[in-house]
């Protein structure tokens, strides 16, 4: 598994392939993941840091939209890291729906097929549904509630009928992991509210 400096370092490099606010949001994930981490007992803090880091790592080959998953994944097994090619897979189906995701799937239909079958047979563990959590609460300024985050991604995307599926599944993740810390995890994040009072780009 990558260090922290590693991963800091694969970052830097994507950020002169394709610079953009995907930079900034990938480390409010990085940031989110790492703190609620800390809370649960038997998570690695620097590990669920790496793959909220890196879960769009994707996005270095350029602007692109489900093809980012295909692109991190391909990427990081690679370089050897298969558990963060895995969470580049994983981030963006909650709930486990892989014709949920808000975007065009610029990719080939065996990259679709592959997509299907790999959603539909893997048991999420507690880091994909950790960085599932925190890619929907991570704006590039920081955490915010969630209802602010799922707004956001509407306006860009719009709101296609599985949305309010993946919404639920998003919530359940909050749910899942308030439990686990014994709080409500924005307790625990830095600026939640000030950044879901601010008003959003349109």
């Amino acid at each position: 598994m990558f260090t922290i400096q590693d991963a800091e370092r694969e970052l830097t490099e994507a950020e002169k392939l394709n610079p953009g606010r995907w930079i900034d949001h990938s480390k409010a994930t990085a940031l989110n993941a790492k703190l609620i981490a800390e809370k649960v007992e038997g998570m690695d803090s620097g590990k669920a840091y790496c793959m909220g880091l890196l879960h769009d790592i994707g996005r270095r080959v350029g602007v692109v939209a489900v093809r980012h998953i295909f692109e991190g994944y391909y990427y990081m097994n690679k370089i050897g890291q298969p558990e963060i090619a895995r969470i580049c897979l994983t981030h963006s189906f909650p709930g486990k729906g892989s014709d949920t995701y808000f975007g065009t799937y610029d990719c080939t239909e065996e990259e679709r097929k592959f997509l299907d079958e790999y959603i539909a047979k893997i048991e999420y563990d507690d880091y994909d549904r950790l960085i599932q959590l925190c890619d929907a609460i991570s704006l590039p300024t920081g955490a915010c509630i969630m209802e602010k985050r799922l707004i956001d991604v509407a306006l860009r995307y719009g709101v296609p009928k599985f949305s309010p599926d993946k919404w639920r599944a998003s919530m359940e993740n909050k749910r899942y992991f308030d439990a686990l810390c014994g709080c409500n995890i924005y307790t625990l994040l830095p600026n939640v509210m000030e950044n879901s009072y601010e008003n959003l780009p349109i």
